[in-house]
């Protein structure tokens, strides 16, 4: 036998080989889908009168919602034949009219907690939902078991899985589950989840008074004119001011309101508190008066499904129990306006009796909310639970006197006047070879007064040298070179008021000889005028001469300029 033939007698024996495992594992799945009631597509009740459903049981763990078909109208009884929500019924009858099967598996009975279909579990996640159809006579129409798990379509998703069915079982067949890709998410066990959710309808508001609590004083009250205006608040002392931000989400006040439970009158007892019953009337524009009254609740009596060991007091509640009364003086004709044109007249008789009409068959609706005890929320009734005091205006707390020189608030800032600081004269002290001399105002005015010395050896005198009334004597021996150059002072030192005395010992020459005046000032008879301005800084120090002045046989003649001398002679 070549490698040829052994390949095919090795194909041959692996193609038979899948043969017979179709044959042993695909068989009984097809056996045991052929054996279901329910193929594949078809419905899941074969027969289903939903027309003649007149009744619908719906059981649970502990808890049942019984609905009844009574003069055409769905109520529940529970609730003291409260109307039921018509729309949420007749859809889920005609669900299970429709409900089509996608997967038929073979189950009995015993298998049935596997799929929360179980009747005798305790848990509701084995338990599910029976729910029994019945006919105005009583009689049983259908009787189906829908569980309360929801399958995912992506269960590993960290989202989660879109719900894309449940299962169900038809009690008719034994032995039979089917996989529906309907979710119910309207169906419950309990009651209040039935109830239709319609309530009072304020609309424009003109008063509302509020009593206080167990007591038929009127703890506030607000008025207003039309729809459009602010209320006012009825008997305002002086001084109170309303908070619009506290008054206006009243103009609105039960809109949209709902409720969220009808409590029977058989359990209002041990359900209401005995005290803070409080009462608001509500009238309209349109003339509508709705008399409210609400009251706290208890605690809740049922206690939670897995009570906590440390804390076993049952939870209080924030909900309040509602009374309504409803009553309307409803306009039979339209106030017509004088100059009213008759293409306008008929315009508004129309709108006016659309309106009207409106407005007859909300009162006939909203009637049947009288003698009913609803279950509301405390954000329902919140806004008539305020005091007075909170629909007024805080006052401004007392302001803290600002600092010295802090603006006010509101007030253009001011100058601020300048601060004068009196700097006391600076005494200079005097040179070490000099004694020190007294301090003077002003410059003398005499011509006896000698220059100023400058901060720098000055180029010019402190002042220009004033003429004498009489002609210079001539010095009698010339004068000796001194030593050293004058220092000069760090300032300018207070001239004396008399002239200074001469010193025993010659004066010091500076180191080079002083330059010459231009020309010689012409004599005169009058003294010299005082400068107007003191004595300028010279830019460079003078020249000292290295040689002694010659003495002159004549009288000095004055300088037309200011001679550059020396800072000291």
């Amino acid at each position: 036998m070549n490698k040829r033939q052994l390949l095919i007698l090795w194909l041959i024996a692996i193609a038979l080989g899948g043969a017979v495992a179709y044959l042993k594992f695909g068989q009984p799945q097809a056996t045991a889908t052929s054996t279901t009631a329910r193929p594949f597509g078809q419905t899941v009740l074969e027969s289903f009168p939903a027309t003649e459903v007149a009744a619908i049981d719906i059981q649970g763990v502990g808890k049942a919602a019984n609905l009844v078909k009574k003069d055409g109208k769905w109520i529940v009884p529970q609730r003291d034949d409260y109307p039921a929500n018509v729309t949420t019924v007749n859809e889920f009858i005609r669900t299970l009219e429709e409900l089509k099967v996608t997967q038929g598996i073979q189950a009995g009975p015993s298998l049935a907690a596997r799929f929360g279909l179980d009747e005798t579990a305790a848990t509701a996640e084995k338990r599910g939902l029976t729910v029994t159809f019945k006919n105005a006579t009583g009689d049983e129409l259908a009787k189906v078991s829908i569980d309360r798990r929801v399958a995912a379509e992506n269960p590993a998703s960290p989202y989660g899985g879109a719900p894309n069915g449940r299962y169900v079982r038809n009690h008719k067949d034994s032995n039979s589950i089917y996989r529906v890709n309907e979710s119910f998410g309207s169906l419950s066990d309990d009651p209040k989840r039935w109830l239709a959710d319609g309530f009072v309808q304020v609309e424009k508001i003109k008063t509302i008074a509020v009593t206080q609590p167990d007591k038929d004083d009127v703890a506030w009250k607000l008025t207003r004119e039309t729809e459009d205006a602010a209320f006012t608040l009825v008997g305002a002392a002086a001084g109170e001011t309303l908070d619009t931000t506290a008054t206006d989400p009243l103009k609105s006040l039960f809109s949209y309101a709902r409720f969220d439970d009808v409590i029977p009158v058989a359990n209002t007892a041990e359900r209401i508190q005995p005290t803070g019953k409080c009462t608001a009337t509500i009238e309209t524009v349109e003339g509508f008066t709705y008399t409210l009254t609400f009251t706290p609740l208890k605690p809740a009596a049922t206690p939670l499904p897995t009570p906590d060991p440390a804390n076993p007091t049952p939870p209080a509640t924030d909900n309040f129990a509602l009374t309504v009364a409803v009553a309307a003086e409803l306009p039979k004709e339209r106030k017509k306006a004088e100059d009213e044109k008759p293409e306008d007249a008929k315009t508004k008789d129309a709108a006016f009796t659309e309106r009207l009409k409106t407005l007859t068959e909300r009162l006939e609706k909203e009637k049947a909310f009288v003698g009913r005890t609803f279950e509301v929320s405390k954000y329902t009734v919140d806004a008539l639970l305020k005091e007075r005091t909170a629909l007024l205006k805080k006052d401004a707390p007392a302001a803290t006197p600002p600092a010295v020189g802090t603006p006010q608030p509101g007030t253009p800032p001011t100058a601020t006047p300048p601060i004068e600081v009196v700097t006391p004269p600076i005494a200079i002290p005097p040179m070490p070879e000099e004694e020190p001399k007294p301090a003077q105002e002003e410059p003398a005015k005499t011509p006896a007064e000698p220059t100023k010395a400058p901060t720098e050896p000055a180029t010019a005198p402190a002042e220009p040298a004033k003429t004498p009334a009489e002609p210079a004597k001539a010095p009698a021996e010339p004068a000796k070179t001194p030593a050293e150059p004058t220092k000069a002072p760090t300032e300018p030192a207070t001239a004396p008021a008399e002239p200074a005395k001469t010193t025993e010992e010659p004066a010091k020459a500076p180191a080079e000889p002083a330059t010459a005046p231009a020309e010689p000032a012409k004599a005169t008879n009058e003294p010299a005028k005082a400068p107007e301005e003191l004595t300028k800084v010279p830019e460079e120090p003078a020249k000292a001469t290295t040689e002694p002045a010659k003495a002159t046989d004549g009288p000095v003649k004055a300088p037309e300029e200011p001679s550059k001398a020396p800072a000291e002679q």
